[in-house]
């Protein structure tokens, strides 16, 4: 069922379009396709504004992993910006300091930084701009100002106090003048300017041409100046979510050891679609799973998210999907990625699916492999909570897990931006980490470390268990879809642990539905938290179903009635979806973005 509703429309030219969480972004984005830059060109600066304008949701020293499809050559390829582990960030190291999971929120919780690498990469390899044209925008609204967002402030505030005893050098970053800013203030971060600017000072000084100078200003980054202020400053104790003081991990030798790397994605063929992923590194191949679940299931109808039993299929597919993630997906050689996308699992997954909700955490056997899941999983899906009741200290609780309130407030989430131009190239990537509430700022570079350990289980022998030098399993989830060898949509949605369930909903609405973009976007959304989550406390909520409460009471009733443990969100509350589209037989592009939160929006002509 389509409900024909849009916030707005859904764009539509010839020449481009951009789609991204925050209007500043889109903005600059565009800019750079007006100036003659190709779509890859775009979206780096879009991506390094964002660190600017949503540095609450993402920063420099996070990670993006991204999935891009070139006009000539639409075979999708993965932009992978994930950073490892550092190499002292082991089990023993953690244990020794009696912690038994790694901390949400603190230094010591810091992986690799892969974001200002991975996009400068994708800048080297795909695109045409010169370094100091694409970072331009970004250095300008950092160093001149630009207008505070509410969420910033909002998020600033809801530590203030841990920024005033402990993290100083955050509050002298994020606290002007001794207090919390106001929204729509013009606030600056001369420091991190001063960073990108010495950056493409450094890279033209060194560099013989575009391509030499980009490369010279990611080894200033890796190994020069930024890695030198790293090192020093992990060395620096601070409060975390353990409740005690401990200095980082990370190391300038951490730093010069990573570098971003192109890979090959997880595909699957869906209904004349190929719809492209990170491979299980990240959570991307839930999405195709619950996709070849649904097909299994329904057969040749595809089911409808608007009604209540095609949510129910919907949300049992992901938690048999999810149960999948947690017990197979990681950083590892051994992932059974064929046997967990073949139509053979998934007819006897399948079979798992009632008329009732699931309570249970059920991960498969794929290829007759057992699964094997963290004790601490375990409990925190049997005994709801119990993972999740230790104490947090005052300031630091939920500081590095991304969530949103009944209002639609966001807390230490993610950005996204999609990116389509008139020759065909297609991007779709999903920045996040480095949130300014995750780790103390280091003072001489305008930006703090990232939180994504967090995500790893200490206890040993398990796909996403810490081991340095192993990427985090991520929940960051970019999508790239091909038909007919020509990449048609590129979508994606902040949301942790959400953003392939809200995804799932808009796929099955756009493409098996028929919806259009911005409809499929505005629809009411959903999702599932029965499940370990990927952030620190890992806590569980077995069978519930959470639903924004425009869907009605029919809706939810005829929910609870399979046992769903149905929470009501706010009307707008769920998933901060962007979308950009291009019809390969016209040239007509598209796109949609997103009412929820009031800062994303599609742009183009």
């Amino acid at each position: 069922m389509t409900t024909g509703f849009t916030t707005r429309p859904t764009l539509r030219g010839t020449f481009a379009m951009v789609s991204s969480t925050h209007w500043l972004a889109t903005g600059a984005a565009m800019a750079v396709l007006e100036s003659g830059g190709n779509a890859f060109d775009a979206a780096v600066a879009a991506g390094f504004v964002l660190h600017v304008v949503e540095p609450h949701l993402n920063g420099p020293g996070g990670e993006v992993p991204a999935i891009v499809s070139a006009a000539g050559d639409a075979a999708p390829r993965v932009l992978a910006g994930q950073g490892p582990a550092p190499a002292a960030a082991t089990a023993a190291h953690f244990s020794a300091l009696g912690v038994d999971l790694v901390p949400g929120a603190g230094p010591l919780a810091a992986a690799v930084p892969g974001a200002v690498d991975a996009w400068l990469l994708l800048l080297r390899d795909r695109g045409t701009l010169a370094l100091r044209d694409v970072l331009a925008y970004a250095i300008g609204y950092a160093g001149a100002g630009h207008p505070i967002g509410a969420g910033v402030c909002s998020t600033v505030q809801g530590v203030e106090a841990l920024f005033r005893e402990d993290w100083t050098t955050s509050a002298a970053l994020w606290m002007p003048g001794g207090r919390v800013p106001r929204a729509g203030e013009r606030f600056v971060n001369k420091r991190w300017a001063e960073t990108l600017d010495r950056l493409v000072r450094e890279g033209e000084a060194r560099g013989r041409d575009r391509e030499s100078t980009i490369e010279a200003a990611r080894l200033a980054w890796r190994e020069g100046f930024v890695a030198e202020a790293v090192d020093e400053f992990a060395r620096r104790e601070f409060l975390d979510s353990s409740g005690a003081r401990h200095a980082g991990v990370l190391t300038g030798q951490d730093m010069a050891r990573f570098s971003a790397r192109w890979e090959e994605p997880v595909v699957l063929e869906w209904r004349g679609f190929t719809i492209a992923k990170t491979a299980p590194w990240g959570q991307g191949p839930v999405l195709l799973q619950s996709l070849a679940l649904l097909d299994a299931l329904g057969g040749a109808e595809v089911p409808d998210p608007g009604d209540a039993t095609g949510a129910h299929a919907v949300v049992e597919c992901l938690k048999l999907a999810l149960a999948d993630r947690e017990a197979w997906y990681g950083d590892v050689a051994d992932v059974p990625i064929a046997a967990l996308l073949s139509a053979e699992y998934h007819r006897e997954r399948a079979r798992l699916v009632g008329d009732d909700a699931s309570h249970e955490l059920r991960p498969g056997a794929p290829g007759g492999r057992e699964p094997r899941l963290a004790d601490l999983a375990r409990r925190a899906f049997a005994e709801h909570g119990a993972a999740g009741t230790r104490p947090v200290p005052t300031g630091l609780a939920g500081a590095g897990e991304p969530t949103v309130d009944r209002r639609g407030v966001t807390r230490g989430d993610t950005v996204h931006v999609d990116v389509v131009d008139r020759w065909g190239n297609m991007i779709s990537a999903t920045p996040s980490g480095g949130w300014l509430q995750s780790s103390p700022t280091i003072p001489e570079l305008g930006f703090c470390l990232g939180s994504r350990l967090q995500m790893t289980w200490l206890e040993q022998g398990l796909a996403s268990s810490l081991v340095p030098g192993r990427r985090p399993r991520t929940t960051l989830s970019p999508t790239l879809v091909v038909r007919a060898g020509e990449a048609v949509l590129a979508c994606g949605t902040p949301g942790g642990d959400q953003q392939d369930q809200w995804q799932l909903a808009f796929l099955l609405r756009h493409l098996g539905l028929g919806a259009d973009i911005q409809e499929a976007i505005d629809a009411p959304a959903f999702h599932t938290e029965s499940f370990p989550s990927s952030f620190h406390p890992r806590d569980a909520e077995p069978g519930s179903f959470y639903v924004e409460e425009r869907v009605g009471e029919p809706f939810v009733l005829a929910l609870e009635r399979r046992g769903h443990v149905v929470r009501r969100t706010g009307a707008w509350s769920l998933g901060r979806l962007c979308a950009v589209a291009r019809d390969p037989g016209t040239g007509v592009v598209s796109a949609g973005a997103n009412a929820r939160g009031m800062t994303g929006y599609a742009a183009g002509r």
